[in-house]
């Protein structure tokens, strides 16, 4: 089953699927990030971009950038149609993780769309 994953302001902006990779798709349709093993999130690009913990992302200083609409302070907003997804560049070598520090209650400035979009690779709208 597809997770939806929503920014601070209740806006639906990606969404992990499931395609046995938990691999994150922006809304746009295009695969950005995933997460592996169990907890860690990690880019396309290899680069390690946070945590995801009980439903909760959170970039590597251990503030708060996106949940799932259970775990949202804010109501959430309709999902719009899914795009088709775009044919997947190959995943880069992970990058080691950085040690995880607390995890925050509060939302930080970056929103969820760049911190995803900071594991691309490729052109992504």
């Amino acid at each position: 089953m597809e997770v939806s994953l929503f920014d601070k302001s209740g806006k639906p902006v990606a969404y992990i699927a499931d395609d046995g990779e938990s691999s994150i798709y922006l809304w746009s349709g295009h695969a950005v990030a995933y997460v592996f093993d169990q907890d860690k999130v990690y880019g396309w690009n290899g680069t390690h971009l946070g945590w995801y913990v009980d439903g909760v992302l959170y970039g590597l200083d251990g503030v708060r950038v996106g949940s799932i609409a259970a775990r949202c302070p804010v109501g959430c907003q309709g999902e719009p149609g899914k795009y088709g997804k775009y044919g997947r560049y190959g995943k880069y070598g992970r990058y080691g993780a950085v040690g995880r520090p607390g995890l925050s209650g509060g939302y930080g400035k970056q929103s969820l769309e760049d911190f995803l979009k900071s594991g691309a690779v490729g052109a992504v709208n």
